[in-house]
């Protein structure tokens, strides 16, 4: 963790608090467009990215194809816990520090629980310190503030705010377990929501702390289990679609992933247990989260396209929806595809790369967790392995489809004490990334149920790494001072 929290101004932590609900319509709405997400996903980036093609080959099964069997998964409501990330970034000819998106989590959005935590002791660290923090934070104030801003930036003092995220996402989980309630009518007191997390699981107590706030605001009962036991120890009933704990009993009500994002959480492989696992939760009637569409909805690949001209306006085809619109496109960054469906404009990016400009842009593929992207040399590398370069053209090589091309943000650096073990780790220039959960709780016929901004959390790390995952190891959690 930082040692106090990071100066972050308040019109920017305003705007992506806004933004979070229009998110969570974006993801509800992406996730029912079938024929979107398999444009977008079924090409380039299946035929090179297992993990992706596998994902929407049970997307396709479960929620597109007509099998003469009972569907299920078909009407079960869905529920989303997101977290968008964004980085403070200078347009050019701008003097002030904007949000822009770096990517949209909608699985296993962690640190909800841990946050709050911290948030709470860097309130009473700049209170109770004051005077000892005061210099800092005034010079790191400066530093994020245009302008504009220095001389007016709002009535409200400056403070880490309260972080609600620790009360608002279990409220949300709990508007899923009383609409299955609701609608089923299972033993109440035989019913509970399923975490699915990872053998070995190192990030246990921040879901535990969800699991407790469960309990404590809502008497809801938590049963943590693997992919690899859920194949054994819970039955999908063919008739009713309910899925029970064969030991117990115990219906569940709602799946809550915190894992399965990553290949690495199916060992036993694309045909083993842990993939018949997944498919057999989601073929269930209970309300999952992610759905296989939300999960979808969250990869790269389906972030660029929603960012090119004309997008968004297939899933806010209303007059009334230009205001959100405009938003969101204001929070995007720089995207461009490198699969077959590159234009000009990708294909100019690429060339800039290849001039010289590696430093301007990052290349990711279809991957959560951190630890995966290609920077500086290392991008220029691998683009120069697979683009065939001619004076007027770039051929770029099909292993490039599960990769997207994203602007370089470059966020205010700040100096921070940065803690690690409990132990000062170093101090010196850092930047930091903001990330703004927001929960969402829609029925199977695309009824919003439930539709907010759930808390924050912010990540910081020292200016010359390039990574940003704190479970990963490359980050510290910190907290917003916003001024």
């Amino acid at each position: 963790m930082s040692l106090l929290p990071n100066a972050y101004p308040k019109r920017a932590f305003g705007q992506a608090q806004e933004l979070a609900p229009h998110f969570n319509q974006l993801v509800d709405r992406v996730s029912r467009d079938a024929d979107f997400l398999h444009q977008t996903l079924g090409g380039g980036v299946s035929d090179t990215d297992p993990y992706t093609a596998k994902l929407l080959q049970l997307y396709k099964e479960i929620y597109v194809q007509e099998s003469g069997e009972p569907n299920f998964a078909k009407t079960a409501d869905f529920l989303g816990i997101h977290r968008s990330d964004y980085m403070l970034h200078k347009d050019k000819g701008s003097d002030q520090y904007n949000i822009k998106q770096v990517e949209l989590n909608t699985i296993a959005s962690s640190f909800a629980g841990l946050s709050t935590k911290v948030s709470a002791l860097h309130r009473h660290l700049t209170s109770r310190f004051e005077d000892d923090v005061k210099d800092l934070l005034e010079t790191n104030k400066k530093v994020v503030l245009g302008s504009d801003e220095a001389t007016t930036n709002g009535d409200t003092p400056d403070g880490v705010p309260v972080n609600p995220a620790l009360e608002r996402i279990p409220s949300a989980m709990k508007v899923a377990f009383a609409q299955y309630q609701s609608r089923f009518s299972p033993d109440p007191k035989k019913t509970v929501i399923l975490f699915v997390v990872q053998d070995g699981e190192t990030n246990t107590v921040d879901q535990r702390m969800l699991e407790f706030q469960l309990w404590q605001d809502h008497q809801v009962p938590v049963v943590r289990m693997s992919l690899t036991s859920a194949h054994t120890e819970i039955e999908l009933d063919g008739k009713t679609g309910a899925l029970k704990i064969a030991s117990t009993g115990q219906e569940i009500a709602v799946v809550y992933f915190r894992a399965g994002y990553a290949p690495t959480d199916y060992p036993d492989g694309y045909d083993g247990i842990e993939w018949k696992a997944r498919a057999k939760l989601e073929r269930s009637r209970a309300t999952k989260s992610p759905s296989l569409g939300y999960h979808l909805a969250g990869t790269k690949k389906v972030q660029q396209e929603l960012a090119r001209p004309g997008s968004l306006e297939r899933f806010f085809p209303q007059d009334s929806d230009k205001v959100i619109i405009e938003g969101l496109k204001q929070a995007f960054a720089g995207l461009y595809s490198l699969g077959d469906d590159a234009t000009e404009e990708d294909k100019s990016a690429v060339k800039d790369v290849l001039a010289g400009a590696e430093g301007k842009y990052v290349l990711k593929p279809q991957r959560e967790g951190g630890g995966y992207n290609f920077y500086g040399e290392n991008l220029l590398a691998k683009l120069k392995a697979n683009v065939k370069q001619t004076d007027s053209d770039v051929e770029l090589a099909p292993v490039l489809g599960e990769f997207i091309l994203m602007e370089r943000l470059f966020p205010p650096i700040q100096k921070a004490i940065l803690l690690r073990g409990g132990k000062v780790e170093g101090s010196g220039d850092t930047i930091s990334e903001l990330g703004c959960f927001a929960t969402v709780v829609a029925s199977t016929d695309g009824n919003v149920l439930h539709n907010e901004y759930a808390g924050f959390l912010l990540r910081t790390k020292f200016s010359n790494v390039d990574e940003g995952g704190v479970a990963s190891g490359f980050a510290t959690l910190s907290s917003p001072y916003l001024c």
